[in-house]
């Protein structure tokens, strides 16, 4: 497996060999391989291995900010895939303006990608509200998906890393706990280094003095 590259594993799988290797999470050491202890992807990052856990990660508490896809609409609101277990429910007295139920499919339809709030969690699913400022229906830019495990490290102590990209990049960047990231820029050319830029902390994220890597590597970028 070469540097950089990510593949799915499952435990017990030899993801390379040679004592120059180091196991980190979700890795172990048997004799001269290190082999994969949990299903996810494999990472190699500077001799460095370790497996993410691929979904069912994430479970939603209240006051979580997640990201979804409206999936289906009923009398009285929208059901929202955010990658969870369950649909999250999307009641129409929880949106930012009085809609009537004909003009439900105008307000948000089918396929369309929502940042919403988890007001509630229940047995039968999660309740969601998109009434406070910076919530709503999705408009331009991209998503992209990590490791709902990697969204602290992209937000960084205080904000101070999602600040930092944005400074850089010039870009709208909305994380969602449930492993989405929402990026809007002026140019397509700026979200994609922002995409880059989240890219690169997911496969750094195991090392100390992130931020600073993230700077430096700003900086090489823009050479």
């Amino acid at each position: 497996m070469v540097n950089g590259k990510r593949q799915i594993v499952v435990p017990g799988e030899t993801i390379v060999s040679g004592n120059e290797f180091l196991p980190g999470d979700g890795a172990y050491r048997d004799g001269v391989e290190v082999v994969a202890g949990r299903y996810g992807i494999a990472n190699v990052v500077e001799k460095h291995i370790r497996v993410v856990p691929i979904s069912g990660a994430y479970y939603p508490r209240r006051g979580n900010t997640i990201i979804g896809t409206i999936v289906d609409i009923t009398f009285n609101g929208w059901l929202i895939n955010f990658g969870g277990a369950q649909n999250a429910f999307l009641p129409v007295s929880e949106v930012p303006r009085y809609v009537n139920k004909n003009e439900m499919r105008e307000f948000l339809d089918f396929g369309e990608s929502v940042i919403v709030k988890v007001w509630d969690v229940k047995s039968r699913g999660v309740d969601a509200s998109m009434k406070m400022r910076g919530f709503g229906k999705i408009d331009g830019g991209m998503i992209i998906a990590v490791g709902p495990n990697e969204v602290p490290r992209i937000i960084g102590k205080e904000g101070s890393m999602i600040n930092l990209i944005k400074e850089k990049t010039g870009c709208s960047i909305t994380v969602g706990q449930n492993g989405f990231v929402w990026i809007k820029g002026d140019k397509i050319e700026n979200e994609l280094l922002a995409k880059k830029a989240v890219l690169f902390i997911t496969e750094k994220s195991f090392i100390s003095g992130l931020t600073k890597a993230v700077e430096k590597w700003f900086k090489e970028e823009k050479k």
